[in-house]
């Protein structure tokens, strides 16, 4: 079975990891040669690898496993009957200086029970146990962890480098592409890293990357969505758009709209489109129906 590329090429260390910001290297460094860390909240988009610095951490400080506690925010973290769990981990001595619990999607877990028991644990056992909390949403997470933890927010990487680590990946492993077929994936899932690497690894099978197998119904819309409106065609592109797209996704798509505004037209099209999506985006969070005032942002999009 072939290895999954988001693993393969999963960072391993810090000199690995492509920081858009020096200081927070330079922080990171600085706590594996003190060979301790603090509580910390890794937040930013997904996809842009606030699970791997952890990892970065969890490896170069040298926890060992039976020391190190996984789980998600969304899944089973999410429950309060997880704390239970959490509670046993704690009480145990650690086998080395300290325990490392990792919470991924930490803004997941509910804020009126599980992360009051969070924030009790984090205080009662700082001198054996370290938390390492992600999350896309840091507004989601109570203040009272908030002020437990050094915060860290990891920006996204630019287009351009996005894109040569994709084109890196493929010439690695082989891969024959079009570069205008590669910029399909990254515009539809940048600055989504992970997302990107798997889409691409499973449509690559044959050695040889295509968008021409690529099915909406199959939950790959964005990529046909990209070549809609590659192509022109931004009517059928909202017509696909509006079929698909899940509510959790409407924030992601104006987000999207914005970052590949290059598709609508001329410098004059395009200041235009910007002033339409930044009025749907305000009008997303006030309106009752979010699906109908996303229509109604492309249908404008479309008419310029």
């Amino acid at each position: 079975m072939r290895d999954l590329w988001t693993e393969k090429y999963r960072p391993k260390t810090v000199d690995g990891y492509v920081f858009r910001d020096e200081n927070q290297r330079e922080q990171i460094k600085g706590w594996i040669d003190s060979g301790s860390i603090p509580h910390i909240l890794l937040s930013g988009s997904a996809g842009l690898g606030k699970t791997t610095i952890a990892k970065i951490l969890i490896n170069q400080l040298g926890v060992q496993d039976s020391d190190v506690m996984i789980a998600n925010g969304s899944k089973e973290a999410r429950k309060i009957e997880w704390v239970d769990k959490l509670i046993m981990f704690c009480q145990t001595m650690p086998f080395g200086d300290f325990k490392i619990v990792l919470i991924d999607e930490a803004d997941y877990m509910n804020i009126n029970s599980v992360q009051p028991a969070l924030r009790n644990l984090m205080e009662d056992y700082s001198h054996s146990v370290r938390f390492i909390l992600t999350c896309n949403y840091p507004n989601k997470i109570m203040p009272a962890i908030h002020s437990r933890c050094q915060h860290m927010h990891i920006a996204k990487i630019d287009q351009v480098e996005f894109t040569a680590r994709m084109a890196e990946i493929l010439i690695i492993e082989g891969v024959e592409f079009e570069l205008n077929t590669l910029d399909t994936y990254v515009k539809a899932y940048y600055p989504d890293l992970r997302k990107c690497i798997n889409t691409v690894q499973l449509e690559s099978q044959t050695g040889v990357l295509t968008t021409k197998n690529v099915d909406a119904a199959s939950g790959d819309y964005k990529i046909v969505m990209v070549d809609l409106f590659k192509a022109g065609k931004i009517t059928e592109a909202r017509k696909l758009i509006c079929s698909q797209v899940l509510p959790e996704e409407m924030d992601e798509i104006y987000r999207w709209l914005y970052d590949n505004i290059e598709l609508f037209g001329n410098d004059e099209q395009q200041d235009a489109a910007v002033l339409i999506i930044k009025q749907g985006l305000v009008d997303h969070a006030l309106v009752a129906d979010p699906e109908i005032n996303l229509a109604a942002t492309l249908i404008r999009i479309a008419r310029l």
